[in-house]
């Protein structure tokens, strides 16, 4: 009992923590300004947190519950903090969260479901923020309140040029919404949009997960739908994929070319893939097949990763 009591105070106290180090990000993302901020000003920050606190939870307890549903012994999320550092503006307050499972998952069926319930809830939450963000879009006052000179001809000439990139997803919602505001912000200016930041950066870590690779969340169901050998034929083209953007990416950057079609972070995530998190499955001994339900929702799932994907995440960092 002692040991249980301590994990609960773990978990508790690193939502907590992790509540925090968001909302000092919701600050940065949505003033624009690194800081120090005064204690009564982390309101400003708390849409963002509450936002991506909740699109956290729901996909680590779309995994958690997948696994009590086949009496697979896991632990509460383990949510994951990243603290304010002083010039790094590129920080959304945490790294995510993870849980543990603490008895082996026996088959095919079973780690399917452990593997798509997470980013399955995650995507669900990451769309109902997106609406929200763009149901409510303020006016451009709020863009002034933040840059009082955004409508000069001088902006944006000087200083960092940062943006986020474009997927399927968010073009959709631009195009059905868009044209409803007489003034909508560019990529440039959405990180200042709590709601659309953190439905931004839900698809791009969807995305992520979802890449077919190893154990990973997409690796799992590639491994139940494909098997072994198909799995790895997979991944290995995923990370030959990943890092050709990665060399695209460095070489725009190295040669300064102005046509942008990879992003050099790409070649970090796939040496972080090949190295550590590997390319191949570990082995289920399971020769069932999952059923065909099973098998369209995991077409369904790459449909997501497709739809999510974003080629050039970041510009100007």
């Amino acid at each position: 009992m002692p040991k249980s009591k301590n994990n609960y105070f773990i978990h508790i106290g690193l939502f907590l923590i992790t509540f925090v180090t968001t909302t000092i990000a919701g600050m940065q993302w949505t003033t624009g300004i690194a800081g120090p901020f005064a204690l009564e000003s982390m309101v400003t920050g708390l849409p963002y947190s509450i936002s991506i606190m909740f699109m956290i939870t729901c996909h680590e307890f779309g995994h958690y519950f997948a696994a009590k549903y086949h009496n697979v012994e896991a632990t509460l999320p383990y949510y994951i903090p990243f603290p304010f550092m002083g010039g790094l503006f590129l920080n959304f307050g945490t790294m995510g969260a993870v849980i543990r499972t603490k008895t082996p998952v026996m088959n095919k069926k079973a780690m399917f479901d452990i593997g798509i319930a997470g980013p399955i809830a995650g995507f669900v939450a990451t769309i109902g923020i997106l609406l929200i963000g763009f149901l409510t879009l303020p006016g451009k006052e709020y863009i002034l309140a933040i840059h009082p000179d955004y409508f000069s001809p001088e902006y944006g000439k000087t200083g960092l040029q940062f943006g986020f990139g474009n997927n399927l997803i968010f073009l959709f919602f631009k195009w059905l919404f868009a044209d409803n505001y007489a003034f909508f912000p560019p990529m440039s200016e959405i990180y200042h949009y709590p709601f659309l930041c953190v439905g931004w950066f839900g698809l791009f870590i969807t995305a992520m997960n979802m890449i077919p690779v190893g154990q990973l969340d997409g690796g799992h169901i590639s491994y139940a739908l494909f098997g072994d050998k198909k799995q790895y034929t997979i991944a290995v083209i995923c990370f030959m994929a990943l890092f050709a953007f990665g060399l695209i990416g460095i070489s725009e950057y190295v040669l300064e070319m102005p046509i942008k079609l990879g992003w050099e972070g790409w070649l970090v995530w796939a040496l972080l893939l090949f190295f550590i998190i590997k390319l191949k499955h570990p082995p289920i001994h399971d020769s069932e097949e999952i059923d065909s339900k099973r098998r369209i929702l995991g077409y369904i799932s790459f449909a997501i990763l497709i739809l999510s994907f974003t080629p050039i995440p970041f510009t100007g960092v």
